[in-house]
């Protein structure tokens, strides 16, 4: 095999499986019975010119079957007068007439049964045709039928990857709040320990001094300013300061 025909082979292969690939059964079908009942057509058009062709020649043989009774008589009224000459001539043109019809036989014989074969034969292929529209039917149910049940399975194939990736996606979230709470009880435990310590809450205690600190000295000022109103005399104790 040359180079030249397996790369030819090769892209009729590839061609035929993408044809496979976007063809589709119905329509498929539905092509095979247009071009059934075309070729049905044509058998009748065939028909119809072969019927034609033999009447032509039934008409032509009646025509001369007259022209031969025609002539038979003139022979009879020739001979009643006496002229046999005149009689001789008509069976002379009956003769050839004659000829005529007995040379068209054979033709409108065979004709006639070509009409026959060919009226068999288009009743075989309407036959063959009608049984094709029913399988046809039938299997473009099927087809319909297991295209909904490839399209259903197709649906729930997604369906149940969706509910693998969210079943997923569920399971990291709860093993990061997980982690997220471990480590929020790890911090608890550390800063309870003593291990760390709360800068926030130090912060917290300092202010709280100074605040009290504050409100002791404010409460010593208070104080002395009430007895010095009370002991008009007595000398006033040292302001307090804060610390």
């Amino acid at each position: 095999m040359t180079l030249f025909q397996r790369a030819h082979d090769i892209v009729e292969a590839k061609a035929n499986k993408a044809l496979d690939a976007a063809e589709k059964p119905d329509e498929m079908l539905d092509l095979s019975y247009q071009q059934m009942l075309e070729q049905i057509t044509q058998v009748r058009r065939a028909l119809v010119d072969l019927a034609a062709s033999r009447k032509q020649i039934e008409l032509q043989e009646q025509q001369l079957q007259h022209t031969v009774d025609h002539l038979q008589d003139q022979a009879k009224a020739a001979l009643s007068q006496d002229k046999e000459d005149l009689a001789k001539e008509a069976l002379s043109r009956k003769a050839a007439a004659q000829a005529q019809i007995d040379a068209m036989e054979p033709q409108h014989e065979q004709l006639t049964e070509q009409e026959d074969k060919l009226e068999h034969t288009l009743a075989a292929l309407q036959k063959k045709v009608n049984d094709f529209r029913t399988q046809k039917e039938v299997m473009k149910a099927q087809y319909t039928a297991a295209k909904a049940v490839s399209t259903v399975d197709e649906s729930a194939a997604g369906i149940s990857k969706t509910f693998d990736d969210s079943g997923a996606a569920l399971q990291r979230a709860q093993d990061k709040i997980a982690t997220m709470q471990s480590r929020a009880g790890a911090m608890d435990e550390l800063l309870q320990s003593g291990v760390l310590e709360d800068v926030g809450g130090a912060t917290d205690d300092i202010q709280k001094e100074l605040d009290e600190a504050g409100s002791a000295a404010e409460v010593d000022k208070e104080l002395a300013a009430l007895k010095a109103e009370i002991r008009p005399g007595s000398s006033a104790p040292p302001e307090l300061t804060g610390p």
